[in-house]
């Protein structure tokens, strides 16, 4: 059951709570929530370009079918791995520019590591097995144009990117290519079907995706003909063996917290070492927060953390 995961040690921060409740009200009282629920806004968004932080330097890579964002900081990067980062949007959203701020951060908790974040392409276009295609082109980009070896690479995403973060692992294992040196998922979409306990048990207390079954949680376009029971497309329907260690998060609120409970269920009982952390109160993907309030702050801290652990061998996990 959900409830013998929660954290029941800290309640919600004043300012995890305002953020939450301002979440909720743009979501659910404005009509602009209705285009942020479905990917509509998103797959319209227009930003400007990315402005570079002076101590970063940002190469833009073209793999012909998409692009690569590399990130590298400017005095000595390190050499003790890199970061692939996939980014969310439930496979139908583009990059934006939050997660070049994301990679930034990434840099900072890993002490220097640079960052590959592909545009990989999205639904409804570019339905499975696009996203997939495109990510395991990064990786071996890494791999034979950027020279990284076995256990030195760390695979990171968020939302549907922490579940293509763990189907490309399933990919990478069942290739025999080299195999990473961990995964980071944040709030990761494991399960396409939307079978799990929360989607029902937090239908109201979700604030970006609950009240409705309107939004891309059910109507979304990337299986199109594949079955969604496909590991390569819903990961928790896949093998977890083989895996290297994982530090899995997520928000207690969010209807897909049950893809990370069963996630880390099911990696654990085939002897891969997870940390699942779930953080009372919070949202889908509540690390978006950055620095600016107590959980979000946490949750960078852990992956901090996670990096020393990766680097260092020491104990972290469960």
């Amino acid at each position: 059951m959900i409830k013998d995961w929660l954290k029941k040690d800290k309640d919600v921060s004043i300012k995890g709570k305002v953020v939450s409740d301002m979440i909720s009200h743009v979501t659910n009282d404005l009509l602009i929530g209705r285009k942020i629920k479905s990917g509509e806004l998103r797959k319209r968004l227009v930003e400007p370009n990315w402005i570079v932080p002076g101590c970063f330097i940002l190469q833009d890579i073209d793999m012909g079918k998409f692009k690569i964002k590399y990130l590298m900081s400017k005095e000595k990067p390190s050499k003790k791995g890199v970061i692939l980062q996939l980014h969310g949007g439930g496979y139908m959203g583009a990059i934006r520019n939050a997660y070049y701020v994301f990679a930034g951060l990434y840099n900072e908790v890993s002490k220097g590591y640079s960052v590959a974040t592909p545009d990989y392409r999205v639904a409804p276009e570019n339905p499975f097995p696009a996203a997939l295609e495109d990510a395991v082109a990064t990786y071996m980009w890494l791999v034979e144009k950027k020279g990284f070896k076995e256990n030195e690479i760390v695979i990171v995403g968020d939302s549907a990117g922490g579940g293509l973060a763990m189907a490309l692992a399933m990919y990478i294992r069942d290739n025999n290519l080299p195999r990473p040196k961990g995964i980071v998922a944040m709030s990761p979409w494991t399960d396409l079907t939307a079978s799990g306990e929360s989607y029902t048990t937090n239908f109201h207390n979700d604030v970006l995706f609950g009240n409705t079954k309107e939004s891309l949680i059910y109507e979304n376009y990337y299986a199109k003909d594949e079955e969604k029971t496909n590991p390569y497309v819903s990961p928790l329907f896949g093998s977890f063996k083989d895996f290297p260690p994982m530090l899995i998060q997520a928000g207690s609120n969010e209807m897909l917290l049950s893809d990370s409970i069963e996630v880390a269920k099911k990696a654990k009982n085939e002897k891969v070492k997870v940390r699942l952390s779930i953080y009372e109160g919070m949202f889908h993907v509540f690390q978006m927060g950055y620095l600016n309030f107590p959980e979000s702050k946490a949750a960078w801290k852990e992956v901090r953390a996670f990096f020393r652990i990766l680097d260092k061998n020491k104990k972290f996990f469960e």
